[in-house]
């Protein structure tokens, strides 16, 4: 699976009483550098001089369905066009304006002025937008509109994402509630509730055959799974088929499940080993029926093109400056270290397969939560190196070393009252990740510097 990629509107405005052979050549050259984002870029090359002229070019850009608009602004202009361009499309704003030389003559361009006077009309109509100031080829510009355009991207792919949920969250597990009010409001989100226990009867009704596919595959990839007990391990896998029915039929980008203790109890069977298997074919699972991890590990995915985990922050160790992220055998194989062995198990309580086993490989992690702590919406963040390390627990899981001291890691998580799940993904994704809550109009939480 690839990251989303961006699309975005071009527009451009000006008035034709400032030099406008000098701010064609700007704009072909902000043109030229906007080709070097990775975006699809829709719009015209040409300057708009009046406001009639924005309602026809924004019709184009609104049937395109733009995630990012970009208005650049080559000369000053009133603030007559761009609050036509909010009028006419909720899509994020960003203005660019363009320095120009101080040669001692003529203002040629006089751009800056020009997003100044939209930006106060903007906040004045409480209206957001986002601004760039910079010479068409300024590499810094380019990461800006990158990282803005990266969260646009995953906003509107949002609000057409339907998630599934199986089962309620265990008693006194209150960091797995959710509002289906809020996820439609916040994110777009669409969140269908299906009972626990008639699902769990569909699992037992299945043929086994359904999980012999599994079975062979897993056989490839787990180097002890024939060690298992075979009932219990197709059990688990049967799970997996009808986990994966449910999201076909219902077209679900993610999805919940309520895992114990009724999976073990009623059903006799782990979970675990299914959700691996959701999250490593790029479809979020998450256990204790926690929607809000499910959420956060989509909107993971979707900035890195890798699948997510969610996990539990088990142990910290000052001493070594480390900490280990777990849970019970979920983490999807590419997460693995190359350099260990992947192994199937059991769930260390209720004795019973099929989990991945195995220790996630080094390198660069961003860690984030849509979280409710002090019952406030926020998006929690940190960053940090996972380390080749022997496996801390049974299971999937890390040892990591953060960006910040872990005393002070582990001070900042207890006072934002951080759930006890925390979705991570490899690579740097933070900037986008703010980028993102401030489109959202999220607070920010930054348990690491």
């Amino acid at each position: 699976m690839e990251a989303v990629t961006p699309r975005i509107g071009v527009l451009a405005v000006g008035r034709d009483t400032f030099d406008v052979p000098y701010a064609e050549q700007v704009l072909a050259s902000a043109w030229q550098t906007l080709r070097s984002v990775d975006a699809q870029l829709y719009g015209e090359q040409t300057i708009l001089f009046a406001a009639d002229q924005v309602v026809p070019a924004l019709e184009s850009l609104r049937q395109q369905s733009v995630d990012l608009i970009i208005q650049l602004q080559v000369t000053f202009t009133d603030a007559a066009m761009t609050m036509e361009i909010v009028r006419q499309t909720d899509t994020p704003l960003l203005l660019w304006s363009f320095p120009e030389p101080r040669s001692g003559g003529r203002l040629r361009l006089n751009s800056f002025c020009g997003i100044n006077l939209a930006a106060h009309a903007l906040s004045r109509a409480g209206l957001d937008y986002e601004y760039v100031h910079g010479a068409p080829d300024d590499p810094l510009i380019i990461e800006q509109i990158s990282i803005l355009s990266r969260a646009a991207a995953v906003k509107r792919s949002l609000r057409t994402t339907r998630v599934g949920v199986i089962g309620q969250h265990p008693e006194g597990f209150d960091a797995c509630m959710f509002s289906h009010e809020e996820c439609a409001e916040l994110f777009g989100v669409e969140v269908e509730e299906h009972d626990l226990i008639p699902f769990l009867d569909s699992l037992k009704a299945l043929d086994d055959d359904v999980a012999l596919p599994y079975f062979e595959e897993r056989k490839k990839v787990l180097v002890n799974l024939e060690e298992m007990d075979y009932q219990a391990t197709i059990k688990s896998l049967k799970a997996y088929e009808g986990m994966r029915r449910l999201v076909e039929k219902h077209s679900y980008a993610g999805l919940a499940v309520r895992c114990w203790p009724d999976f073990f109890t009623y059903y006799g069977g782990a979970a675990c080993g299914a959700i691996a298997l959701l999250n490593e074919h790029f479809i979020p699972g998450g256990c204790e029926a926690d929607v809000h991890g499910v959420v956060t590990a989509l909107i993971l995915q979707r900035l890195a093109g890798e699948p997510a985990f969610n996990t539990d922050l088990v142990d910290v160790d000052r001493e070594s400056d480390t900490c280990v992220f777990w849970h019970c055998g979920q983490a999807p194989v590419q997460m693995a270290d190359p350099e260990a062995e992947v192994k199937a198990t059991i769930h260390s309580n209720r004795k019973l397969p099929l989990l991945n086993e195995f220790p996630l490989k080094p390198g660069r992690i961003t860690m984030a939560r849509f979280s409710k702590g002090h019952d406030r919406a926020a998006m929690v963040l940190g960053g940090g190196e996972m380390v080749r390390a022997p496996l801390a627990f049974s299971g999937t899981s890390g040892v990591a070393r953060l960006d910040s001291p872990i005393g002070e890691v582990l001070d900042n998580l207890m006072k934002a009252g951080l759930e006890h799940h925390t979705a991570i993904v490899y690579g740097e994704h933070r900037p986008a990740l703010r980028k993102l809550a401030d489109l959202l109009n999220i607070e920010i939480i930054e348990l690491t510097s």
